[in-house]
């Protein structure tokens, strides 16, 4: 009787910090992708061809890598809600500054704006090291893989969400409107994070049940403790040794491989459809939520498959491998796009690939699965790192591919060619997935 009545008390807080760290996330995706969907109609004197629009996405992608590690190094130090609260500040000035940008001369515009996605890359570096930070610590083992798959689902949300509405936007009030609305935004979601994010012993809502379930089931729960011991986790000392490991090392490179298949996604998809297939504003909005919307069905699809396995008895390694790699194998149909005439037929093909991706899409669960007690961030962040560097590289492969060939063909099928390389690190390299222990003999 006694258990049923503490059952019946247990709080249910760890389901809003999923949700806000869900939305935070979409904000994120679409602040990256809103420049992509606006440059078709942005002033004619910035001359953003192909290759121009490949080094404004390049600004972004290695500022956001290069912040990777002082990110996760600072999320250990600081917590969560500090750094992760003063990003969302950082980068929603940045899109205000983006539509100030666009009263300048069109050449010092362009200037201004790559200066601009300097700035928006750096803060937004500790959003995912981040995430993966708070669902190490609030979620147990067993739900791990649908809360990573829900945040990291951010990415093909954002799309569907984010993208008939910067649109309409740009059609009624043009390009400016969509970076005035994220930046309004991003003021709102400051004051929900510092009202609701907090570590999960002193979170003002939470019910002792709920934090003897998170603990019982494997969450790091002191992780923000204000009494627990904060480590400098950025030293070479420990990025060294977390690439000792094989199986991390395995992980990183295939997260390389689909943070580059996001990437296309997010910044060269909107520019296929309006570029190769000759779509107007109004419509690549449109078209380009279908795939997104099958892409979260599938991230979050993915996450619930990998915790019923788990919950089933099969090992944790099958568990988070077998979606993995199944999604990737679906993702291949991508390269199926080059010989569909119809647009029907190729959106079949992009979705298709789309929720492939958005299933195989399980990296962060691993990360949360697999890091150090007290490295959590620092492991996520050279996770991170790894994967965009393909923020780095996709610009400048797949730009100089479209500019010199004048079709995208190539594109797709380089991408392709990205998602079968991902079942070959998850296959031949990472091996059995297991959290690490620093601190015991076995892991020197």
């Amino acid at each position: 009787m006694r258990t049923v009545l503490v059952e019946a008390r247990q709080s249910r807080v760890r389901y809003l910090i999923i949700t806000i760290l869900f939305i935070v996330s979409c904000f994120s995706f679409a602040d990256r992708s809103a420049l992509s969907q606006a440059a078709s109609v942005m002033p004619k004197g910035m001359n953003l061809n192909a290759a121009r629009m490949g080094y404004l996405l390049f600004a972004f992608g290695w500022a956001y890598a290069l912040g990777q590690l002082p990110s996760g190094g600072l999320l250990d130090r600081f917590g969560s809600k500090r750094v992760y609260g003063i990003a969302i500040i950082g980068w929603s000035i940045c899109a205000f500054l983006t539509a100030f940008a666009g009263y300048l001369a069109a050449s010092a515009a362009f200037t201004a704006i790559f200066v601009v996605r300097i700035f928006s890359g750096l803060f937004q570096s500790p959003v995912f090291p981040g995430n993966g930070r708070i669902v190490a610590a609030w979620f147990p083992t067993s739900e791990r893989g649908r809360t990573s798959a829900i945040f990291n689902s951010a990415q093909y949300f954002a799309l569907p969400i984010f993208a008939p509405i910067f649109g309409w936007l740009i059609h009624i009030a043009g390009w400016r409107s969509c970076f005035w609305f994220i930046g309004v935004l991003g003021c709102v979601l400051t004051v929900v994070w510092y009202s609701n994010i907090y570590g999960v012993k002193e979170h003002p809502r939470i019910s002792p049940a709920e934090v003897e379930t998170i603990e019982r089931g494997g969450g790091l729960v002191n992780t923000d403790s204000a009494t627990s011991a904060k480590k400098n986790t950025l030293t070479w000392a420990t990025v060294k040794k977390l690439l000792s490991y094989r199986m991390l090392v395995g992980v990183y490179i295939g997260q390389f491989c689909i943070t580059t298949l996001t990437w296309f996604f997010l910044t060269w998809f909107p520019l296929y459809l309006a570029q190769a297939r000759h779509m107007s504003v109004l419509k690549v909005g449109f078209a380009a939520a279908v795939p997104g919307l099958c892409g979260g069905i599938g991230g979050i699809l993915g996450g619930v498959i990998s915790d019923k396995l788990l919950q089933r008895g099969h090992s944790l390694s099958f568990a988070r491998k077998v979606p993995i790699m199944a999604g990737m194998g679906l993702a291949i149909c991508i390269i199926a796009c080059n010989y569909s005439s119809s647009q029907s037929l190729m959106l079949f093909f992009m979705s298709l690939s789309f929720f492939g991706k958005g299933i195989g899409a399980l990296g962060w669960t691993v990360v949360s699965d697999t890091s150090p007690k007290g490295m959590v961030g620092m492991n996520g962040a050279l996770f991170n790192l790894f994967g965009n560097l393909a923020g780095i590289t996709t610009p400048l492969i797949i730009g100089p591919i479209v500019v010199r060939t004048h079709s995208y063909n190539g594109a797709l099928v380089f991408i392709a060619c990205i998602a079968f390389c991902v079942i070959l690190s998850y296959g031949l390299i990472v091996g059995e997935i297991k959290r690490l222990d620093f601190s015991s003999p076995q892991a020197a």
